[in-house]
């Protein structure tokens, strides 16, 4: 069941007319404020529906707040240089107002959260049961938009209390430090899974909303963000023994990137973000944080900056060439293609003929000689996943807010992956954690990994790190938290890795150079790589000048001032992972 949008009007103050001594005072009764709304079970269940509809806006996950992390990671590059290419390059200038969209976008989903927050009261104990769905719902939305904020901002500020809102000193708050947001957010998703049903007892109520089991994965995310990898795999297997519901991954790598019902909150989705189905959107693309139209698209972009040119799209994100050639590089037990390259990158391949939906892209065959790129002027491997490119369901890309496929943003297959890479630091390389990514490898039809190719932890956290994850969750949103936590920014040859991984060749169709888009790219002979201009602290996004100039109490972060972190890691007592070849 798709959430449907409905506004919430949060008027902060009073909305009485005073008058002088001796003329009547008047309430306009049709005026919602905050003293007259939320008294009802049914006006709150109405603020819950406002804070889901808010991480749908373009700051959020409907395009940009989405697509900055995809840019951060090593699988994509910017190949339309120009909308996406300060995020890619990691050097987002401090006046740039696209880097405060997603600011913007979480705080207004916080302050949503917390008023409904504020009606709920403090004793859980005597919640009714519809009061503590309501409840668990908006503390595990909030808990997601400081998740993000701390991820993208490094020390936001960190709001809690609805009434802080009424006072100058509380709207201009000062930063709180990364530690002190994380903390919180750890709150907030452990109160919230104390609160929610399973998906199995919500039933109906359960699809296309947060349950425990949401709360649960994204808990265990947030513990590994500082390395409490012992708390983390504690709650992951108890995510695997269904304490939290029941997963289980699809038969069909594809069913997690296809919309309608039949594909869309399936057995192995956790949690996703819901948009309208083509043919059922409006027909406004609002570009706002408010989305106030009744004829709203209630869609994504993704598909817009992920199509080829040729095919309507925006032409802006490309698969890197070392995503595609890790791709090519391990064969299934049956000697075909990995088939989840096929959901990933749009390439023409000899193997897909009769698979799936064959060699199309959107409705128009592919072939060898037909080579299809992202941009024309650049070249680039056009990403099929959140696009139609592969279901055929229409013929080119519908610009704007039209995409109706969910994002998937928590899949059974990462709880299993993220288990073994917390069972491998606890434990060491294990057979347990070699059983839990076997389980992903086996639905792409490869073979078992044997515990005696891993001799220590090192190479076990290479394998999981830049083999297993990649090639399961390759241009989807996560990446780039990733490589923070890792903390391959602080180490010499885990950065000149990630400068391989992105290093790209540009191409154009008049044949200018003598390469495709699919060979192989060397770091030492390539036109650019993504992190060529990356500089200490650049990691996060720098904080906007506009909004620090409105906040006289708010400071800069590392990248506002390019000051490293690396101090930060290692005081903590973490280590980088030294890089491993893994054909040794």
């Amino acid at each position: 069941m798709k959430l449907h949008k409905i506004s919430l009007a949060l008027i902060l103050g009073i909305g009485a007319l005073t008058s002088c001594e001796g003329k009547l005072d008047l309430t306009n009764p049709n005026q919602q404020t905050t003293g007259t709304y939320g008294n009802t079970v049914a006006e709150l269940e109405e603020g819950v529906i406002a804070a889901y509809n808010h991480i749908r806006m373009e700051g959020s996950y409907a395009r940009v707040g989405y697509m900055i992390d995809v840019c951060r990671g090593d699988e994509v590059w910017n190949s339309s240089q120009v909308w996406y290419m300060p995020f890619d390059d990691l050097n987002e200038p401090i006046t740039d107002e696209i880097g405060q969209w997603s600011w913007r976008e979480w705080y207004y989903t916080i302050n949503v959260c917390n008023y409904v927050i504020s009606r709920c009261g403090e004793d859980n104990a005597s919640l009714t049961d519809q009061m503590k769905r309501i409840k668990g719902q908006v503390l595990f939305i909030r808990g997601l938009a400081y998740y993000n904020l701390a991820g993208y901002y490094q020390n936001p500020i960190l709001i809690t209390d609805y009434s802080a809102y009424s006072t100058l000193e509380g709207l201009y708050a000062p930063n709180s430090t990364y530690d002190e947001v994380l903390d919180q957010v750890e709150t907030d998703f452990s109160e919230a899974m104390s609160l929610l049903p399973s998906r199995n007892e919500g039933g109906e109520w359960a699809r296309g909303r947060a349950t425990c089991g949401a709360a649960a994965g994204y808990y265990a995310r947030t513990l590994m963000v500082r390395h409490k990898y012992s708390e983390a795999l504690n709650v992951l297997k108890a995510i695997i023994n269904g304490q939290y519901g029941s997963y289980r991954l699809m038969a069909n790598y594809g069913d997690n990137f296809r919309e309608g019902p039949a594909y869309e909150n399936n057995d192995e989705s956790l949690f996703e973000v819901q948009f309208l189905d083509y043919g059922s959107q409006g027909t406004d693309d609002e570009w706002t944080p408010v989305n106030t139209s009744a004829n709203a698209t209630q869609g994504s972009a993704i598909e817009s900056n992920f199509g080829p040119g040729d095919f309507g799209g925006w032409a802006d994100l490309s698969a890197s060439p070392w995503l595609y050639n890790l791709f090519k590089a391990e064969r299934t037990t049956s000697g075909s293609l990995d088939p989840r390259l096929y959901w990933t990158i749009g390439t023409y391949e000899p193997e897909w003929d009769g698979f799936e939906y064959g060699n199309m892209c959107y409705t128009e065959k592919m072939t060898a000689d037909n080579f299809i790129v992202t941009n024309n002027n650049y070249g680039g491997l056009p990403v099929a996943k959140h696009t139609n490119l592969r279901t055929g369901l229409y013929d080119k890309v519908i610009t704007g807010l039209h995409d109706g496929i969910n994002l998937r943003m928590m899949r059974y297959s990462d709880v299993l992956l993220r288990a073994a890479e917390c069972e491998n630091e606890v434990n060491g390389p294990t057979q347990q954690a070699i059983d839990w990514i076997n389980q992903v490898r086996r639905r792409a039809e490869l073979a078992d990994l044997q515990l005696s190719d891993f001799n220590t932890k090192d190479k076990l956290f290479e394998q999981i790190a830049n083999v297993e994850r990649p090639k399961e969750f390759g241009c989807e949103f996560g990446r780039g938290f990733d490589l923070i936590r890792w903390g391959f920014f602080y180490s010499a040859d885990r950065l000149n890795q990630l400068k391989e991984h992105g290093a790209i060749n540009f191409w154009t169709k008049n044949g200018d150079y003598p390469y495709t888009p699919k060979d192989p790219v060397s770091y030492s002979s390539c036109n650019k790589s993504t992190y060529d201009t990356w500089v200490q602290g650049h990691e996060f996004l720098p904080i906007y000048q506009g909004t620090l100039n409105d906040n006289p109490n708010l400071v800069g972060n590392s990248a506002n001032y390019s000051t490293s972190n690396a101090e930060y890691f290692t005081g903590n007592g973490w280590t980088v992972h030294p890089v491993v070849d893994l054909s040794k």
